[in-house]
């Protein structure tokens, strides 16, 4: 009968994998993706005045916060005051999830923010792309759950905190999952059973289901 490793053993195996594979993955893409993203640059800096790139605070691993990139939907000058009552409301039950169809959380059905080719880039989640700088860096993963602004987090109650005990990604279980839009319980519930079950394995199968959802939005869009 062969020798079970010790559960330790086996997170420490399957954490330094993850890492690498974050790592050869999001250099490639970064790589392969360059021309396409200078267009996208290009693009936003034509449609609408600002950078092409947005940053933001969000809260990773163990509450520690990070900046993550992303390419610009708003306009500039847009105040997210909407966005936080929008987001208070959700995760206290009170409103209703996002039907985006990339099963995007946290973003407004109809948000006047948003600029014109921004309302694409969202519907593709190309808008998403930057992130992989933050995979690089190890501020993120190709898969885990979605990172969270500082006041969404204001408004966790004690067990959605547990969703802060891994890495954030660009994809998860829950995107995967959130194609007619998704309470914030059920978001929360499909990161902790990610987190209970993940492996090498599921984050492949991830990874391979969000292809699908992705091409339905660009057809959609």
């Amino acid at each position: 009968m062969g020798r079970t490793k010790p559960a330790a053993q086996e997170t420490a195996a399957y954490l330094a994998a993850k890492r690498v594979i974050d790592v050869i993955l999001s250099a490639v893409l970064l790589v392969l993706l360059l021309p396409v993203m200078a267009l996208i640059a290009l693009v936003i800096r034509l449609d609408s005045p600002g950078p092409a790139i947005f940053h933001q605070t969000r809260v990773g691993k163990w509450g520690r916060q990070f900046t993550m990139f992303k390419f610009r939907s708003m306009y500039e000058d847009a105040d997210d005051e909407v966005h936080r009552q929008f987001a208070s409301e959700y995760i206290n039950g009170n409103g209703k999830p996002s039907t985006e169809p990339n099963g995007a959380v946290f973003k407004l059905n109809a948000d006047r923010r948003i600029t014109g080719v921004g309302k694409w880039l969202r519907r593709t989640s190309l808008d998403e792309l930057p992130q992989l700088l933050n995979v690089l860096k190890g501020e993120m993963s190709l898969v885990g759950p979605r990172p969270a602004l500082p006041y969404e987090v204001q408004e966790y109650s004690g067990w959605h905190l547990k969703r802060l005990a891994v890495l954030p990604g660009m994809s998860g279980l829950s995107q995967i999952s959130g194609r007619s839009g998704l309470t914030f319980e059920k978001i929360v519930r499909l990161d902790l059973l990610y987190i209970r079950r993940r492996s090498l394995t599921l984050d492949l199968a991830i990874l391979l289901k969000t292809i699908p959802v992705v091409l339905a939005a660009k057809c959609a869009a």
